[in-house]
């Protein structure tokens, strides 16, 4: 029998007239923000979302994590999950049936704002307005890609929406995947515990965020600027702004450009 998929977190098992070979053992605490992911490798996370503040929310129930192992939807002895490319060329493209077993079975009984992913070099670039987005909804399946990419009839039937990491093309979604979790999940409330830390750090307000220093005061000839050793939280609170529209003008000229349109 074929190793059921993962879970992390706290677990109850829901029935199903599932087979099970392909039954998971599925979290199911309620109102908890939840990922989905579907992937040739289920062994690939929790990865570094298990460690740090991430690891902790995780164990304690404040967000869930659920892998579905595409390749037990595979088809035929070998539980084949890809085919040539229509029209020729090089790789293999992940089979609509397979997909869709996987992704109906993954989404069965899910409700609420729920969006479902693609993560794709050619889909919409992650930026911090998506993962506050993300962190909003009730959870997310993402599917993480191999080979060539799936059979676009899957993208279009389902509304999945395709979302990238950068510009440039990886071997697989997964990494792409923990990168947006990790993004999203740190949104959470409770994750990080201090709430101030998601509202002054880069993009909270459109900006990059201001340099950072601690203790000690000198070090290799370098010290702290006066100003945030002076204790007036409002000169502080200025040199700060400041800094984060110099930095975000000097080294992102586009994201400066979009606040100088919104503004107008």
């Amino acid at each position: 029998m074929t190793a059921p998929s993962k879970s992390h977190g706290r677990k109850a098992i829901r029935p199903t007239v599932r087979p099970q070979e392909l039954m998971s053992a599925t979290p199911d605490l309620h109102g908890v923000w939840k990922a989905k992911i579907i992937t040739l490798f289920p062994s690939a996370f929790p990865g570094v979302l298990g460690e740090s503040l991430t690891g902790k929310a995780l164990q304690e129930g404040l967000w869930q994590l659920e892998t579905v192992d595409l390749r037990q939807f595979g088809v035929g002895k070998h539980r084949n999950v890809d085919d040539t490319p229509a029209g020729g060329g090089a790789g293999m493209v992940l089979r609509p049936d397979v997909l869709g077993e996987a992704i109906e079975h993954t989404m069965a009984g899910v409700r609420g704002n729920w969006p479902m992913i693609y993560l794709s070099p050619r889909g919409r670039p992650m930026d911090q307005q998506m993962m506050q987005s993300l962190a909003r909804a009730d959870g997310v399946t993402l599917l993480c890609g191999r080979f060539e990419g799936v059979d676009e009839r899957v993208l279009e039937h389902y509304g999945i929406q395709e979302v990238s990491l950068g510009d440039f093309v990886m071997t697989g979604g997964e990494i792409a995947a923990q990168a947006l979790i990790d993004a999203t999940v740190r949104l959470i409330p409770g994750v990080l515990g201090n709430q101030a830390s998601t509202e002054e750090e880069s993009f909270s307000s459109g900006l990059l965020e201001h340099p950072q220093y601690t203790r000690p005061a000198e070090w290799k000839g370098r010290t702290i600027p006066d100003v945030l050793m002076s204790g007036h939280h409002g000169k502080v609170a200025q040199w700060r702004r400041e800094m984060s529209a110099e930095i975000t003008r000097s080294r992102r000229p586009d994201l400066w450009r979009k606040l100088s349109d919104d503004d107008g």
